[in-house]
């Protein structure tokens, strides 16, 4: 599999975190993205999957009264 460009990946990223995290700008999730490209574990990832990885910690599971 071909690497992704550093700006595609980026803007998947945001977009993800976008998708689950809309209380926050836009703005401030496509520079939260250009931190998350640059975390070399993340980098290897999809994007969408580095994006679900970094917010895991906070996350919260439907139907479950607890955080992951």
């Amino acid at each position: 599999m071909d690497p992704v460009a550093t700006d595609i990946w980026i803007a998947a990223c945001a977009h993800e975190l976008h998708r689950r995290w809309r209380t926050v700008d836009p703005e401030q999730l496509d520079e939260l993205a250009s931190d998350l490209w640059r975390d070399e574990r993340l980098r290897a990832l999809p994007p969408a999957t580095a994006a679900v990885e970094w917010l895991a910690p906070v996350a919260y599971e439907p139907g479950s009264s607890k955080m992951r």
